[in-house]
C-alpha cells in the first residue's frame, strides 16, 4: 500500500490542497444556496419584494457598468502593459500564496460554515414572521 507520504513529488500534499479547496467551494455553494433561500423567503413579503427589486436593479446596473469598463479598456496599450506587469506579479506571488492559502483554508471553511449557520437562523426567523 502507498500512503500520502510515499507519493513522489508531493502528490499527497497536492491532493490535500485540492480537497481543501473543494471544501471551500462546497461552503461557497452552500452559502449561495442559503442566500438564495433567504431571498426567496424575503420575496414572500411585498415590502421586501420592492427592496429586492431595487437591489436587483442596482446589481444589474453595476454588472453592466463593470462589463462596459472591461470592454473599453481591455484592448488599450495601458491595459496590455498592466496585464504584463500583473502576470509578473502573479508569478512572484504564487509561492507565497500557496503557503498562506494552506494556513487560511481551514479558517475560511470555518467562517463560511458560520455564515451559513447564521444565514439559516435568519431564514428561520423570516419564516416565523
Amino acid at each position: 500500500m502507498t500512503d500520502e507520504n510515499n507519493k513522489p513529488n508531493g502528490e499527497g500534499s497536492q491532493q490535500a490542497k485540492e480537497d481543501s479547496w473543494q471544501e471551500v467551494g462546497r461552503q461557497f455553494q452552500a452559502f449561495g444556496e442559503s442566500l438564495a433561500g433567504a431571498l426567496r423567503t424575503a420575496w414572500e413579503n411585498e415590502e421586501n419584494r420592492k427592496r429586492i427589486d431595487e437591489m436587483r436593479s442596482g446589481l444589474e446596473s453595476m454588472v453592466d457598468n463593470v462589463g462596459q469598463a472591461v470592454k473599453d479598456t481591455a484592448a488599450s496599450p495601458k491595459a496590455q502593459h498592466a496585464k504584463d506587469e500583473a502576470t509578473k506579479a502573479v508569478d512572484s506571488f504564487s509561492n507565497a500564496f500557496d503557503q498562506t492559502a494552506q494556513e487560511v483554508r481551514p479558517h475560511l471553511v470555518a467562517a463560511l460554515r458560520q455564515i451559513n449557520a447564521d444565514l439559516q437562523k435568519f431564514i428561520d426567523r423570516l419564516k416565523e414572521e
